[in-house]
């Protein structure tokens, strides 16, 4: 579970860099971006509570349904995003390799990442220039 909670603090870490040098270029604060980006990194790292019940499928299905709809908003965010700025658009597709295989992977695969050290340091210092 530790390799789990070291990829989304390096997702969310690329995310918080990657927003800063959108404002950087733009001379604009993304106060609206930034805050949606904080409040998705606290909702992932969120512990479920512990369940008196057990959920029936029923249950699951809502749950899965409203889980799409938040993933659905987020993609309709992005795509908007990208759509409006074509260096947004850049700098996605330029960090897809390091930012797509968490939010697709399962659960067992994001265990299983572990950074190479010089990815990370390459990564920061292109953040950071």
């Amino acid at each position: 579970m530790a390799h789990e909670g070291k990829a989304d603090e390096q997702l969310f870490q690329l995310l918080a860099n990657l927003l800063h040098q959108v404002e950087s270029l733009t001379n604009q604060e993304e106060v609206e971006l930034r805050t949606k980006i904080e409040a998705l990194g606290l909702e992932v790292t969120k512990v479920p509570s512990k369940s008196l019940k057990q959920l029936d499928e029923l249950e699951i299905a809502k749950e899965l349904d409203k889980l799409s709809e938040k993933l659905d908003n987020v993609d309709e965010m992005i795509s908007s995003a990208m759509a409006a700025d074509p260096q947004v658009q850049s700098l996605l597709s330029d960090t897809a390799d390091i930012w797509m295989p968490v939010i697709t992977a399962s659960a067992d695969e994001r265990r299983n990442f572990t950074p190479s050290v010089g990815e990370n340091s390459e990564t920061e210092a292109n953040c950071e220039s």
